[in-house]
């Protein structure tokens, strides 16, 4: 595969998992023609979700699909349901699914009652406490898959992951993607196998390298995004949206009337405190989970009087009556004698059966909460009022509950739908109507894409595919160039031998896409699609440097989350590994490594994975700090006889004449700095322990220069480290933000002194510009060409970014190229090597605090 055909490829369109190939007239007549379209769709794909509205089939959809696998394999297939939800699906099944189209439906709450092939039914219960093992079956789909939110923050979601691996047909549903968070469809992805989660945060998000899930849909990918979800998940909200020849008779969702109920509070009772104790004067917006607990617990007086006001508009109509606390079911009881309720602790059979006597409007009122009757049950035949005794964040659970009574099949000309809260909890208000305006937005889009593409995979993808290649940019001057364009591209025009040095930090892997174009190195699947592009470039990096000469590589390991990896904790990747083998397969010689030390703390900040408390809970699932390497390849001589480059990295040396008592050649190389260099040790006149009060009164910044002269100077003592960081706590002076205190090193292999914050996103910051993902520091490129280099000879960087790399060898009188594919970084890396070689004195770099400002 050549390189255009490789870029090519890297359109995401969800593959086909040996799909069955169904013809819609295979499939059972009683189901609605765009049933029979969704069923066929999904099986042709193998494994796709349905994202149907409320009353659009998804049970006879589901069903059907089952059915086909179970009668074409004779293996054993599963429907994963919500608690409450089997009822529908006995139904659906006794009333669709007759004659040669009949289902052997059991329900099961155990692999012991598995017996031979059947549709077989259970709750998520059942699977996420290991009583059911999903691998047996032949295939399986999720109701209500809204149970796989969390990305791996739930055990529901691990669990499913890992235990699904080895079903070959999934298929999830559910009529509600969260609109607040895109990251959950990737949850489906994860687990319909349709994408690697990590892949699609890099494909799709924009990633904060200061808060690892902190991701936003990047403007530029939101349309490649949601083509790529509807090759694998079909938005429909009434049949014409498959096909304009579909009819919609019978599928007009009835209108909401929402009326909003809110209730005053006393501004200056219960106004609490501060996290740090102080008191406040006036009552809080609710913001947090404790506020919001105190706001339910101190307003249910008064929220049960509206509602018992509510009730007196019509005392016998049906209601549902929606809670979410055990003390508002407690309070509804009391209130309302003749409410039947349904809760955790309840019996199965018992719940079922209320649920059924209110759905059939045997019962007049019936109170439950979202999270544990919202989902999948149809109520809308005898009820078309819905109270809410409160409201809260989770959209989802407050959608799905509406729509037990707003579906298709409601016989009342309206739904009503009152909503009871506190002045208080207004922003909470906000928060779900602008999650409701989302929801219905993201719906529409797909729909959209429904409609102008249709159902076919092919169309998708040739509209995926993305003008490859650049509009080439160069910028140059006697001491630079500076490009614009694919760096493989670019590398293949550059002359055999033409660099001196090659020092740059290569892509991670798929941690970060830096530019919207396919070339991106960071645009891959995974590590190993990933080196399979950087085996276009490296080939190319050893031609053009010189015979004998070094090439310099900045990398990071990885971290890769317990729920992708299946570990159920966090793990490091072995991209500095991968890196040393790749660049040795293509002919590079290796010569060592030098380590970087990272902060730690601000590691944890970043990442959760070295927490305090979670060392303390279990100090066996903590690993340590990932500190960054610059690994030092060389391209061999052409004369291997001696080693020699070449054309060799000189330096005059520096000697004592004893004779005329001065320094022969000045500005030379010393026999004293190179040992010192060499050996990477520093001295001084230190005659005892450093002790603890030898640093009160310090600030910050002198407390890190005197702990480092110690550190590099004494015996190293891990306990008294430790006591001198515990006198800084017992002061609090000891940051939580950043590490203070670090172990600092000898040796020059491993280098601690790097500052962190001396890159050119600190001039960014200063001007307000888009800062790099991934900055190179200062020190590290400046020692690398100090070490391999001349004055005059030229240093290349095939990943610029915002030309560091070039800046700082004008800056050291040599020769700079770089080139970057995305185009904001290169020009404002063009303006700071264009100052660098005019001689230009820039403001500086040192500003942290600017830094630190941009970043939070």
């Amino acid at each position: 595969m050549g390189y255009n055909e490789f870029l090519q490829a890297k359109a995401a369109i969800a593959p086909k998992f040996g799909g069955l190939d169904i013809d819609e007239r295979e499939l059972n007549p009683a189901l609605k023609p765009h049933t029979r379209r969704m069923v066929a769709w999904g099986l042709n794909g193998g494994r796709r979700a349905w994202f149907a509205s409320f009353g659009l089939h998804k049970t006879s959809t589901q069903l059907e699909a089952m059915r086909v696998i179970w009668r074409k394999t004779n293996k054993p297939v599963l429907i994963v349901i919500p608690l409450g939800v089997r009822r529908e699906f006995i139904t659906e099944a006794a009333t669709r699914f007759t004659g040669k189209f009949s289902i052997d439906l059991r329900f099961i709450k155990s692999d012991a009652e598995i017996d031979g092939p059947a549709v077989y039914l259970t709750n998520y219960e059942s699977v996420r406490d290991a009583k059911i093992s999903p691998e047996q079956f032949e295939g399986v789909s999720l109701d209500e898959a809204a149970v796989l939110r969390g990305m791996g923050g739930t055990k529901t979601f691990r669990t499913f992951i890992r235990t699904f691996m080895d079903v070959p047909y999934r298929f999830v549903a559910t009529a509600t993607p969260s609109p607040n968070d895109y990251i959950e469809l990737l949850s489906y992805a994860g687990f319909l196998d349709v994408m690697d989660i990590g892949q699609a945060k890099t494909r799709f998000f924009k990633r904060n390298s200061e808060k690892a899930d902190n991701l936003t849909l990047m403007q530029h990918k939101e349309r490649e995004f949601w083509l790529w979800v509807a090759s694998w998940a079909l938005f429909v909200t009434k049949p014409s949206d498959l096909d304009p020849t579909f009819s919609d008779e019978g599928y007009d969702l009835p209108p909401l009337d929402v009326r909003w109920h809110e209730l005053p509070v006393d501004h200056l009772a219960g106004a609490g405190n501060e996290r740090d104790g102080q008191g406040r004067m006036f009552r809080t917006a609710t913001i947090d989970l404790s506020t919001m607990a105190r706001e339910k617990r101190d307003s249910l007086p008064d929220r049960i009087n509206k509602l018992m006001e509510l009730r007196a508009e019509e005392p016998g109509a049906h209601r549902l009556i929606w809670h979410d606390l055990e003390a508002e079911r407690n309070a509804l009881e009391r209130s309302i004698p003749n409410l039947a309720t349904v809760y955790g602790s309840q019996d199965l059979d018992e719940r079922e059966d209320l649920i059924g006597k209110f759905a059939d409007g045997y019962i007049a009122e019936l109170g439950a909460k979202p999270v544990m009757l919202g989902s999948g049950t149809n109520l809308q035949r005898h009820c078309a009022w819905s109270v809410f005794l409160g409201i809260g964040f989770k959209f989802n659970d407050f959608i799905q509950a509406v729509h037990r009574l707003r579906r298709f099949g409601q016989a009342s000309a309206a739904v009503r739908l009152d909503l009871i809260y506190t002045e208080a909890e207004r922003e909470v208000r906000r928060s779900l109507e602008r999650k409701w305006r989302q929801h219905n937005e993201m719906v529409q889009k797909m729909i959209d894409i429904v409609k102008q593409y249709g159902l076919s995979e092919i169309a998708m993808q040739q509209a995926l595919v993305r003008a490859l290649g650049v509009e080439r940019i160069e910028v140059k001057g006697g001491q630079y160039r500076i490009v614009h364009n694919d760096c493989v591209d670019e590398t293949r025009r550059m002359a055999d031998g033409s660099v001196q040095l090659i020092v740059t930090s290569i892509p991670f892997s798929t941690q970060y896409e830096y530019s919207p174009n396919y070339a991106d190195f960071g645009h891959t699947d995974d590590d190993p699609h990933f080196w399979h592009q950087m085996g276009f470039l490296i080939p190319e990096l050893l031609r053009v440097l010189e015979p004998g000469r070094i090439a310099a590589i900045h990398v990071k390991d990885r971290i890769v989350p317990g729920g992708i990896n299946g570990f159920g904790f966090q793990t490091l990747s072995t991209l500095h590994c991968d890196c040393i083998r790749e660049f040795q397969r293509h002919g590079f010689a290796y010569l060592g490594m030098k380590t970087i030390t990272t902060d730690v703390v601000r590691e944890n900040n970043q990442t959760y994975r070295l927490g305090w408390s979670e060392q303390c809970k279990d100090g066996s699932r903590m690993g340590c700090g990932v500190p960054e390497y610059l690994l030092i390849f060389r391209k061999p001589p052409t004369d291997r006889s001696n080693g020699y480059a070449d054309n060799q990295v000189r330096k005059p040396k520096k000697e004592w004449d004893p004779e005329a008592k001065d320094w022969k050649n000045e500005l030379g190389y010393s026999r004293a700095r190179w040992q010192i260099d060499a050996h990477g040790y520093m001295r001084s006149s230190g005659d005892r322990s450093l002790l603890p009060g030898d640093m009160d009164g310090l600030e910050a910044d002198q407390v890190y220069k005197v702990w480092k002269a110690y550190n590099l100077t004494a015996v190293y003592d891990f306990e008294h480290h430790v006591t001198i960081a515990e006198n800084l706590e017992m002061s609090g002076r000891l940051p939580p933000t950043f590490m203070l205190l670090p172990p600092h090193s000898v040796h020059p292999e491993i280098w601690t002194d790097v500052a962190r914050m001396l890159t050119i996103n600190a001039e960014q910051a200063r001007k307000g510009q888009e800062m790099h993902l991934c900055p190179l520091q200062y020190d590290i490129v400046d020692r690398a060409i100090a070490q391999y280099t001349e004055k005059g000879e030229t240093v290349f960087d095939p990943f610029g970014g915002l030309m560091t790399v070039p800046f700082r060898a004008v800056k050291l009188g040599r020769k700079g190229v770089g080139v970057e594919l995305n185009k904001g970084y290169f020009l404002d890396g063009v303006k700071y090597v264009e100052a660098a070689a005019r001689h230009v004195t820039t403001p500086s770099l040192f500003d942290a605090l600017d830094v630190e400002k941009a970043a939070a």
